[in-house]
């Protein structure tokens, strides 16, 4: 029977100094303009939309980014590299970063990152109680899953392994 939060088994025999090709571009100094220039790029296709206000391109922005953050590093587990002997098969990126350590410089900036976004967007949407609760609502989702209370956590089986669900 399946409950409604599942805990991820702990990975024991990772070596805490192997680099886990997987995640080890998230560390990058590139990786972190990268995001940026996509938050830039969004707004600018959204922007060029012709029916669209900067409220609403900035709304898109936001949900998009958050869209997109959630999914890269929350949505998808494993990796597609063996070299870890299947040791990352059962952990999104999120879980995959800096072998699992909280508040490391990028995990902080990948937080910090949708925050900013969120703020620019209700700021332009000029505090519209609509668009607050929708950009609101993005932004909390991303960031829970963020939270190092949820690290290894799965809510209705969801991202449970395969090895896990036997």
């Amino acid at each position: 029977m399946r409950t409604l939060v599942q805990r991820v088994a702990s990975v024991a025999n990772l070596n805490e100094h192997s680099i886990n090709p997987n995640s080890h571009w998230v560390n990058l100094k590139g990786s972190w303009t990268t995001n940026i220039v996509v938050i830039i790029a969004l707004r600018l296709i959204f922007g060029t939309i012709p029916w669209t206000t900067p409220e609403l391109s900035w709304t898109l922005t936001n949900l998009s980014y958050c869209l997109f953050q959630y999914i890269m590093f929350h949505g998808i587990i494993g990796t597609p590299f063996e070299v870890n002997q299947g040791a990352y098969d059962n952990l999104t990126l999120w879980e995959q970063m800096d072998n699992g350590e909280q508040y490391t410089p990028t995990k902080k900036f990948l937080t910090v990152v949708p925050i900013v976004v969120f703020l620019i967007s209700t700021h332009y949407s000029s505090y519209d109680i609509a668009t607050f609760i929708i950009n609101f609502t993005a932004v909390l989702i991303v960031l829970i899953a963020k939270l190092p209370a949820f690290h290894r956590v799965r809510f209705f089986g969801i991202n449970m392994g395969q090895n896990e669900l036997n």
